[in-house]
């Protein structure tokens, strides 16, 4: 609340605010690279705003851009050209009052923009960083992170999709029915890495704004809405719910970061594990990606504990899943699950994952380093094991992790 009493929006309120301003801007001008600049430009002038109280956001934000883009080319010299589509517009001060306006029935702006992004005239890495940056709102890092590559070649990826979605379409357009249909494989796995990224860094989201898990699941809710009888759909909500439901318990009283075996399995979403196993159930009827990882995540789910897991069925799926999506990721936990399945084959299972450590992309590394250490732990070898979680120490990227790695190493009491 300002001191003159008028309401200032809240975080929350742009964050849900952005991807509609993005779609409407970007469906006006033609440009998604020239949406995601003024729309920027318009929430900074809603954050700096010393007028009344803005009723809705978006389409104060709307108008706002409206009016920039439109001075802005002007002085550029390319108002004339762009007149004839531009000035009634400008004519009557119009603004996007209904934000569903243009969009087709039963679509929200994130999930439009995220059909548009995984456009099959781009490359798929391109697909993949446009989709996480400019509808996820992963950070570059993060999206980096997320592919395995550098900061700097996501940056470029990310500035050639723009461009290459303009040359190849020419202008935007929110792709029809069968269009969505063909690309939903892609949106699946956008918002799996969007996921991802949460899981691994967000365990212990500040707010609303910064939890990205929280965000994803409401995608998954929208497109589950799209399309409720299709396994792959509903094995990606799984997955998430399942995931979420586990967060209350990932970091002890201490802050420091708990394995599965550690978590306290009362602490868990009840609720979250209800509807998660429920969806679960749903994907079964398929064979896909996410239907097995959702099989998985169910299985680890309802068992008691780590003693009590059904080890060998778990192993059964992750070969499944490796046919179906043969990832680093997936070689990692498929060794995991097979050292806790056979102890014989550790030796093979160590193997295994010191060849990922050493040459997979730099997420598969980093878990194959976890799952190393881990092994060592298991088996009793301490020294070792205590040497390998000092280095993960010193890499962690959250400091609940960092905590747990030290206290592993011998190093946190």
């Amino acid at each position: 609340m300002r001191d003159d009493g008028r309401v200032r929006p809240t975080a929350e309120e742009f964050r849900a605010a952005w991807p509609r301003v993005v779609r409407v801007l970007a469906t006006w001008s033609g440009s998604l690279d020239g949406a995601e600049e003024y729309a920027a430009e318009a929430m900074a002038r809603a954050v700096a705003h010393q007028g009344g109280s803005i009723d809705d956001l978006a389409a104060w934000c709307v108008r706002v851009a409206k009016r920039a883009w439109i001075d802005d080319h002007r002085r550029r010299g390319a108002f004339e050209r762009l007149a004839p589509r531009l000035t009634s517009e400008e004519a009557t001060d119009a603004v996007d009052t209904d934000p569903d306006e243009g969009l087709p029935e039963g679509l929200d702006d994130r999930v439009a923009l995220l059909f548009v992004a995984c456009d099959d005239a781009l490359p798929a890495g391109a697909q993949m960083v446009l989709a996480l940056r400019v509808v996820c709102g992963l950070t570059i890092p993060q999206a980096a992170l997320h592919l395995g590559i550098s900061e700097t070649a996501a940056a470029a990826r990310l500035t050639r999709a723009k461009r290459s979605l303009a040359q190849a379409r020419g202008e935007f357009r929110v792709p029809d029915v069968s269009e969505r249909r063909h690309r939903l494989p892609v949106v699946l796995d956008c918002v799996a890495g969007m996921f991802t990224v949460a899981h691994r860094t967000g365990l212990e989201p500040p707010d609303a704004l910064a939890d990205i898990g929280t965000q994803a699941l409401s995608i998954a809710d929208a497109l589950v809405a799209l399309f409720p009888d299709d396994p792959e759909v509903r094995g990606l909500r799984a997955v998430i719910r399942l995931g979420l439901a586990r967060r209350p318990a990932r970091v002890d009283a201490e802050g420091v970061a708990l394995t599965l075996e550690e978590m306290d399995r009362s602490l868990w979403d009840q609720d979250l594990v209800r509807t998660g196993l429920e969806d679960a159930a749903f994907a079964a009827r398929g064979n896909g990606r996410f239907a097995l990882e959702a099989a998985i995540s169910g299985l680890h789910t309802t068992a008691q504990s780590p003693a009590a897991t059904d080890w060998p069925r778990i192993l059964l799926l992750y070969g499944a899943l490796e046919e179906t999506w043969p990832s680093p990721a997936v070689q990692v936990a498929r060794l995991t699950a097979l050292a806790w399945a056979d102890p014989g084959a550790v030796p093979e299972c160590e193997a295994g994952l010191r060849r990922l450590a050493e040459e997979g992309p730099p997420y598969a590394r980093r878990d194959a380093a976890f799952a190393l250490a881990d092994v060592c732990w298991r088996t009793g070898r301490r020294e070792e094991s205590a040497v390998r979680y000092r280095d993960l120490a010193a890499s962690a990227q959250h400091d609940a992790v960092r905590r747990f790695c030290l206290r592993r190493a011998g190093g946190l009491d």
